[in-house]
């Protein structure tokens, strides 16, 4: 054991805490809080956008919908699918496809603003991703047909996905390494506030909320509300700077050396070391994205299922406090996940959460079948589901250089999204073929990735962050 990692571990987690490095993990947390408001709105307001254009399109105009009508065969009898049905379930497969849509615009996102923290700086990166998301979840209040909505949902999610790489690099490489598990931990915790925060301002503005036209009105004021975080982009010009580390990263590439070159992908595949760390912290990144965007956060379609034919309005409520419950659950999850991982290590909290996933998940989807079920099951979800965006908080960014790390972290973080992204839509078709709980129930089968990802995982507990 070297003295440095002697001296790293009696070293309280406090110990060297100033103001400005609480400063840095607060306008963070916010700017990553404001990403998953973001998130969790349009997850609400996903299935009554998506009644309004498609129903506008398909059933208020007959000639449209006729040549579309479809036709199912059973036992040699034809049955036919009447307009209302088809559009039923278009909105289905739509709402696959935005969510897909976004993903891989997150995705998108995320590799490209991970390459330009690592070129440009974190601080600005942050600032650039801030006003994409906010900018384009506000035009997403103005779609006039399905097009327009995927769109703005592909743009919006080039944002999102920037913001998380961004700032917990800023994090990662600001504060002390005895508070940096704590540091990140609660960084991606609070995010959880900002799903909270999502639930709870659809309550106040239902998104199925109906205007005088007989429109659904409620979603176009739930997207606009999510124009305002690109306010905190004035912290974050005046009061954060560019971590030393970064500013060392930068001037020693600008030295020449080929070696030292800075936001490179290719380099996370030359070096053994950085590629081992890569294709796990990919594998680790899929299970749990798979598991969260293509199951878990179908839960306010899972409440709709459970309480087929009760009214518009009981289904909004329960939607709305079930999923803030369910957010609740996540942020006590992420906060076990960080004690976890600061006490028993990184790769014991991964191992512990993915069998908690896999578990929970498949009770869930299987046994919630009233109100007061959401109430309780959703949180227990929540708490496994999200858990383990904690430990990628924690984990990726110690699995690579500074000089390589943004784009690391994006790469992880954000890459597998364009494999996690046919997750919603296959969810979404499976659905229209088989039951929707069953569709969930196999799909669970993905959390066991990450368990095998733990094989060839580094323990990075106690450890300083890495440099060639």
């Amino acid at each position: 054991m070297t003295e440095d990692k002697q001296k790293s571990e009696k070293r309280s987690i406090f110990e060297g805490v100033t103001f400005y490095h609480w400063l840095v993990v607060i306008i963070a947390s916010f700017g990553w809080l404001f990403d998953c408001m973001d998130q969790r709105m349009f997850i609400l307001a996903r299935e009554p956008a998506l009644k309004e254009l498609v129903y506008k399109e398909y059933v208020a105009k007959p000639p449209t919908i006729q040549p579309q009508t479809t036709v199912s065969e059973k036992q040699g009898e034809t049955a036919i699918v009447s307009p209302e049905k088809h559009a039923a379930n278009l909105v289905k497969k739509y709402g696959g496809w935005a969510t897909t849509l976004m993903i891989l615009g997150w995705a998108t996102g995320g590799i490209i603003f991970g390459i330009m923290s690592d070129k440009w700086g974190r601080v600005k990166t942050m600032v650039a991703t801030l006003l994409v998301y906010s900018s384009f979840t506000g035009l997403s209040g103005i779609a006039q047909n399905i097009e327009q909505f995927i769109i703005f949902r592909f743009l919006v999610g080039l944002g999102v996905g920037g913001m998380f790489g961004a700032a917990t690099t800023l994090v990662a490489e600001s504060v002390p390494g005895n508070f940096r598990s704590v540091a990140l931990g609660s960084l991606q915790a609070l995010s959880a506030t900002g799903n909270i925060m999502g639930s709870l301002i659809s309550l106040l503005i239902p998104p199925g909320m109906i205007n005088f036209w007989g429109n659904y009105a409620g979603w176009r004021v739930l997207f606009f509300v999510g124009i305002f975080p690109a306010l905190l982009c004035i912290p974050i010009v005046f009061m954060l700077k560019e971590p030393d580390a970064w500013k060392q990263a930068k001037q020693a590439a600008a030295g020449g050396d080929e070696n030292k070159r800075i936001g490179s992908p290719i380099e996370l595949f030359k070096d053994k070391r950085w590629r081992r760390n890569s294709i796990v912290g990919l594998m680790l990144g899929l299970a749990g994205m798979i598991g969260l965007w293509g199951i878990a956060f179908f839960s306010p379609e899972l409440i709709s299922e459970a309480l087929k034919g009760a009214d518009q309005k009981t289904i909004d409520n329960v939607r709305g406090w079930g999923l803030a419950m369910q957010d609740a659950g996540s942020f006590l999850g992420m906060i076990a996940f960080t004690w976890a991982a600061s006490t028993l290590g990184r790769k014991t909290a991964f191992f512990i959460s993915f069998l908690l996933c896999a578990g929970i998940v498949i009770f869930v989807f299987n046994f919630l079948q009233k109100p007061t079920d959401a109430y309780w099951m959703l949180p227990m979800m929540g708490f496994a589901t999200l858990s383990v965006f904690a430990g990628y908080s924690i984990y990726f960014p110690e699995l690579f250089p500074t000089r390589l790390r943004g784009t690391g972290v994006g790469f992880c973080y954000n890459t597998v999204r364009f494999l996690a992204a046919p997750a919603p839509a296959l969810f979404g078709y499976l659905s229209t073929l088989i039951p929707f709980r069953t569709v969930a129930t196999i799909m669970s089968v993905i959390f066991l990735l990450g368990v095998v990802a733990l094989i060839w995982a580094p323990e990075t507990k106690g450890k300083p962050l890495p440099e060639d």
